[in-house]
């Protein structure tokens, strides 16, 4: 995979969904794979899954436990997005997995009410990483 810039190490990922997971206070064992794939690959997955071309930061493809499902995260993507936020770049990687994950539980953006449920929780997660809040100011919310 080629993509454009570092990616976390896998402790790292796995540690942002995990803590994710408690804080959540989803039970033990919870299982989710988190694959990282480059723009062309995040292209493909989208217009499959999703009917929509180009790739996106992050996908979130439910299961059923203790298999909680699968994320996919564009690093391509999620350095760009960073980069145009001014964010660094590991804050955007910890708040897309957070963001995943609140979808892998059935957590959904579509309707405001929603959007506004989701996007607490997920400042408190990161809240509790010390990541500041990544919807204050300008930046691109996750999708």
């Amino acid at each position: 995979m080629a993509c454009g810039g570092e990616v976390p190490d896998p402790d790292q990922l796995r540690d942002w969904v995990m803590d994710s997971l408690r804080h959540l206070g989803v039970p033990e064992p919870a299982e989710i794979c988190v694959r990282v794939v480059d723009a062309e690959e995040g292209a493909a997955l989208n217009r499959a899954h999703r009917n929509r071309e180009g790739p996106t930061n992050v996908l979130a493809f439910p299961g059923m436990a203790p298999l909680l499902g699968d994320i996919v995260l564009c690093a391509d993507v999620v350095h760009s997005e960073a980069s145009a936020a001014g964010r660094p770049v590991e804050h955007h990687w910890a708040h897309l997995c957070v963001h995943a994950v609140l979808h892998l539980l059935g957590h959904t953006h579509d309707a405001e009410d929603s959007a506004e449920a989701m996007e607490n929780l997920e400042r408190e997660i990161l809240a509790g990483w010390g990541i500041p809040d990544p919807y204050r100011g300008v930046g691109q919310a996750a999708g």
